[in-house]
C-alpha cells in the first residue's frame, strides 16, 4: 500500500492518529521502534535540531526538504511534513508541493500566517488575508500528483482574531479542497470541541507541554472530535533535558561513570542494533566471499 493511502485510512481510522513529531532522524527512529503508525516533521524541532534556533522561519526551504528526507528515506511508515506558509508565492508553493511529495511524504501542512512566520504557541503572530492564502491552498491542491496525497490547512487566526474567525477561515478552507484543517492555539476544551462541531474535514489537534491548548489525553481528544494528534515539542524538550544532564556531568565530574545507566543512557552495543549498523553488517555479507566476510583477500 502507497504511503499516501495509508495516511489516509490512519486518518479516516475511528481511533485518534498520534503523530509524534520528530526533529531528526535519530528521533524518528524511537518513534517508530516505539510503534506509531506515522510521524510528522515539523519547522520548531527542526530548527532546533539543524540550526540551533527557535522556530522563527529561518531554515530555508532547501534547508527545511534537505532535512525531511533524511528522515522520510530512514523510517517506513508515513510522514507529514511541514512548508510553513510555502516558501513564497503560488509558484513556490507549487514547486515545494512537487518536491515533498518526490521525497516520499506522505502529507503535508500550510499555513496562512505572515513571513517570518512564529511558532503556534508564540506571541506575536499575525495572518495574512483569506484573500492571499486560498491562492496558495488551491495551488498546492492544484499541484500534488497523488490524489491520495493529503494537504492540511492550518490557521493561526484564533490567537489573532479569534475563535469564530479561525473557524470561518478552517471551513473557508475546507470548502477550497483541504482534506483537513488544523486550527492552531485553542485555549478550551470548550472551543476545542466547537472547532470540530463547525468544521466538515478532519482536524488535527497540537499538543505542546507547557503551550496555549488543554493538553489532553488522545482519548479524550478523539471524544472531542479530533482526527489526529501531533506532539510537536516534546522529543526537542526530551532531548535537551538529557543533554544538559550529560554535559553538566561530565563537566562536574570529568566523566560519564556514574550518570550512566539503564534510566539514563544506552551503551555502545545497545546504540550498534539501535542505528541499525547490526542489520546492515549483516547485509554487507551478501556482497564479498564467505571465506573473507570483510572484502579482504584470505
Amino acid at each position: 500500500m502507497k504511503k499516501t493511502t495509508r495516511f489516509r485510512e490512519l486518518v479516516a481510522s475511528p481511533e485518534i492518529l498520534m503523530l509524534p513529531v520528530a526533529h531528526d532522524a535519530l528521533s524518528a527512529l524511537a518513534i517508530v521502534e516505539a510503534g506509531f503508525s506515522a510521524l510528522c516533521v515539523a519547522g520548531y524541532g527542526s530548527s532546533g535540531s539543524a540550526l540551533g534556533l527557535p522556530d522563527l522561519g529561518l531554515m530555508t526551504a532547501t534547508e527545511m526538504l534537505t532535512h525531511y528526507s533524511h528522515i522520510i528515506e530512514r523510517v517506513d511508515v508515513p510522514v507529514m511534513v511541514d512548508i510553513d506558509t510555502g516558501f513564497g508565492d503560488v509558484n513556490n508553493v507549487i514547486r515545494t508541493v512537487r518536491q515533498v511529495e518526490r521525497l516520499g511524504a506522505a502529507a503535508l501542512f500550510i499555513e496562512d500566517q505572515t513571513f517570518p512566520k512564529r511558532c503556534g504557541h508564540m506571541a506575536g503572530k499575525s495572518v495574512v488575508a483569506v484573500e492571499d492564502f486560498l491562492p496558495k491552498l488551491k495551488a498546492a491542491l492544484w499541484a500534488r500528483q497523488d490524489p491520495d496525497f493529503v494537504i492540511m490547512a492550518r490557521t493561526d487566526a484564533a490567537a489573532v482574531y479569534g475563535l469564530e474567525e479561525a473557524i470561518r477561515r478552517a471551513c473557508l478552507y475546507a470548502a477550497a479542497g483541504a482534506d483537513m484543517v488544523f486550527v492552531e492555539a485553542v485555549t478550551s476544551v470548550a472551543d476545542m470541541r466547537r472547532v470540530n462541531a463547525a468544521v466538515p474535514v478532519p482536524s488535527m489537534a497540537n499538543m505542546i507541554e507547557g503551550g496555549r491548548t488543554p493538553f489532553l489525553p488522545a482519548p479524550e481528544l478523539q471524544e472531542l472530535g479530533y482526527a489526529a494528534v501531533a506532539y510537536p515539542c516534546a522529543s526537542v524538550f526530551t532531548v535537551v533535558k538529557a543533554l544538559r544532564a550529560w554535559a553538566g556531568h561530565l563537566k562536574a565530574k570529568g566523566t560519564s561513570a556514574g550518570l550512566a545507566g539503564p534510566d539514563t543512557m544506552i551503551d555502545f552495543e545497545e546504540y550498534f542494533r539501535f542505528i541499525g549498523a547490526a542489520d546492515i553488517r549483516e547485509r554487507e555479507k551478501q556482497f564479498f566471499p564467505a571465506s573473507s566476510p570483510d572484502g579482504n583477500d584470505a
